[in-house]
């Protein structure tokens, strides 16, 4: 006879749902779809023109970006709701002339997806048109792309001191934004990342300067200076090619 007591069985969660999610009118709204972003950085570009003719040749939704530190290297930032693109008609393109001659930088590889928070009251605007949109505005001439990696025990803080916590940065971008000087671009990349990144996050503007006073002043933030391990490498470059908004 077995005496020994049954482990209890565990509570059934249910479905499992990997929609984003929003709220709007005080209910749940739901998009199980979102946009992908790749960067990608290389060295040995004399002439940038060829690479745009091949990105445009493809169809590449994106910007390419001539690099600050180095003045034969350029950075591509790819957008694609279909991951199955930068393995295809990406791939394509990077393996041919004049992307074959380059050297490629790995150390800045980068990839994300947009995601949705829990609030939004249109998962499309937040999910597609901004992130596009941000990327592919002519008046966006410089940008910074770096990821980051947050510190463990971040997941163990209280729900409520997790927001106050993200409330800091949220209130950075909007005093950014408001002016103009500049826009973010958040996207998650865990799983994605070799290096074991969470977030990606791609600040965007008019000027350089505002894009390095914003970083300056994240680093006063709760998050930043207690809840982060790695911020970086960071890719800073110029405008060299948008595709059409």
């Amino acid at each position: 006879m077995n005496t020994q007591a049954s482990a209890p069985e565990a509570a059934d969660p249910g479905p499992l749902e990997l929609a984003e999610k929003g709220r709007r009118a005080g209910k749940e709204i739901l998009l199980d779809r979102r946009l992908f972003m790749k960067f990608t950085a290389f060295g040995g570009c004399t002439d940038p023109q060829s690479a745009i003719k091949a990105l445009e040749k493809e169809g590449v939704v994106g910007a390419l970006y001539l690099d600050a530190n180095d003045s034969q290297g350029i950075g591509l930032m790819v957008a694609s709701e279909d991951p199955a693109f930068f393995v295809t008609g990406l791939r394509t393109v990077l393996n041919q002339g004049p992307f074959a001659e380059f050297a490629h930088k790995p150390e800045f590889d980068m990839l994300g997806r947009t995601y949705s928070i829990g609030y939004e009251n249109d998962l499309e605007d937040t999910l597609f048109v901004k992130p596009r949109t941000k990327l592919t505005n002519p008046e966006h001439q410089w940008a910074v792309w770096y990821p980051l990696q947050r510190a463990k025990k971040f997941q163990t803080l209280p729900a409520d001191h997790q927001r106050r916590i993200l409330a800091e940065h949220g209130t950075l971008a909007k005093r950014y934004g408001a002016g103009g000087h500049a826009a973010d671009v958040r996207l998650a990349c865990h799983g994605l990342d070799k290096n074991d990144n969470d977030f990606i996050v791609g600040l965007l503007g008019p000027t350089l300067h505002p894009l390095s006073a914003i970083v300056q002043e994240m680093r006063k933030t709760e998050q930043t200076s207690q809840y982060l391990d790695s911020l970086g490498p960071f890719f800073i470059g110029k405008v060299a090619w948008q595709s059409k908004p």
